[in-house]
């Protein structure tokens, strides 16, 4: 076979696979000769045949017992009865990191298997359940996988290598995430922000068959997460007959997994949990299963998370792998950005008799500086601002500092300094 320079079978590979729009991790490729490498290096799983070269055999994800045709044929008949499951499981291309021994060298990784698994993730707000899932999806992007994520509150937008879709002011359309999901590398966030809270249960009810059916044709996205959970699929949610018994691929993200559907937690391959009390958290998933809840008195510090499986329901205390990335998110769009009207806060004073709303950082320490002394006690007396930064901006260690600055003796006007300087030491606001 003669090509030209730089041409070989995986880049042929690639080029089909364009016109196409699938994704290589999606291919399985068999071959038997050294120049099957460069194809067999791209596919999601590498098949030799056993008449293969030898290194051919040693990257291969399995060999078959049949040579040539018989070996292809053995392939072939694998695939129509278990749809390689088994492969995926231990091809490397299949599988991300999820978490890492406490002590390194002191046990395996814990990986997670995109396509096959899906997961609960149950924590306190700032508890740390971002950082996992921010750390997973980036290494998901690395591995070469296309994810959605569901964002009710606008979380992931300046986090994530993908396309927002959707915004505060401009509800998502369906077509458009559907449309940009049929191209192989791009990954996609799916901004809830503009779609009242209680239509955005049956958004998502819309927006589901849509994503299964475009995994039925193309086999991804080949990851969704589903963030605040327990209100996309609340307690009383029933699907019928819009998805299968079993969800495979999905990551639900919540700090209520008591809220969540038993259809949707019937689906859960693997729980994780972050903060205090895991236990009860964990609880909400073992006993409809019948898994054997954890003991009581788990204490995680942070970046720590307990794990437990189906499979296993042995719970373990991992390490938690971050991202690469700033572990401080979305600093520009809560310095200055558009939060929504339930997440900003307004400046009403004791009598009620403003409407002053700040919905972002900055807006929030202009209005601060500007209004009268007794709109500002009011809300220092009572603890507003520092709920705020807790509940809205979801920043545990700057309400902390503001709920002391508010419970201190310090006028007024010092106060208001100290408040400010405290968030700017941690966002950097537009001069």
């Amino acid at each position: 076979m003669v090509l030209p320079a730089g041409v070989n079978k995986g880049t042929g590979l690639a080029a089909a696979l364009a016109d196409l729009k699938l994704s290589a991790l999606d291919c399985v490729g068999v071959g038997d000769a050294e120049n099957d490498n460069a194809f067999l290096a791209e596919c999601g799983i590498s098949v030799a045949v056993a008449n293969a070269l030898p290194a051919l055999k040693e990257t291969a994800t399995w060999t078959t017992e049949g040579v040539r045709g018989a070996g292809v044929a053995e392939l072939v008949l694998r695939m129509l009865s278990d749809d390689l499951t088994d492969l995926d499981r231990v091809a490397h291309r299949q599988r991300v990191p999820l978490a890492e021994p406490l002590e390194a060298g002191r046990g395996e990784p814990l990986y997670l298997v995109p396509r096959r698994q899906t997961l609960l993730l149950a924590g306190a707000s700032g508890g740390g359940k971002s950082t996992l899932t921010l750390g997973l999806l980036e290494r998901l992007t690395g591995g070469g996988f296309q994810f959605c994520v569901i964002d009710p509150e606008g979380d992931y937008e300046e986090s994530l290598e993908a396309i927002c879709v959707g915004s505060a002011t401009s509800p998502p359309e369906l077509d458009q995430v559907i449309h940009l999901l049929r191209e192989p590398g791009q990954s996609v966030i799916v901004n809830l922000l503009g779609i009242p809270t209680a239509d955005r249960p049956s958004f998502f009810g819309a927006l589901l068959p849509e994503l299964l059916k475009l995994r039925a044709q193309t086999a991804r996205p080949h990851f969704v997460v589903v963030d605040e959970a327990h209100h996309m699929l609340p307690a009383d949610w029933d699907p019928g007959a819009l998805v299968p018994d079993e969800l495979e691929g999905f990551l639900f993200v919540t700090v209520h997994p008591d809220r969540l559907s038993d259809r949707a937690l019937a689906c859960v391959d693997r729980m994780l949990v972050i903060g205090k009390d895991p236990e009860t958290a964990a609880s909400a998933f073992c006993r409809p299963r019948g898994l054997r809840c954890p003991p009581e008195r788990i204490d995680l510090e942070q970046g720590q998370v307990l794990t437990l499986s189906v499979e296993d329901d042995q719970p373990r205390v991992m390490r938690v792998l971050p991202g690469t990335g700033s572990r401080r998110r979305h600093l520009r769009k809560y310095a200055e950005g558009q939060l929504g009207e339930d997440r900003s806060f307004y400046f009403r004073g004791p009598d009620g008799r403003l409407n002053l709303r700040a919905h972002n950082l900055m807006m929030f320490v202009q209005i601060a500086e500007g209004v009268d002394e007794d709109t500002w006690e009011f809300h220092r007396r009572r603890g507003d601002f520092a709920r705020w930064i807790d509940k809205a901006i979801k920043d545990t260690a700057l309400a902390q500092e503001i709920a002391e600055i508010e419970k201190s003796g310090a006028p007024p006007a010092k106060a208001r300094g100290r408040i400010r300087e405290a968030i700017e030491r941690r966002y950097t606001l537009p001069a």
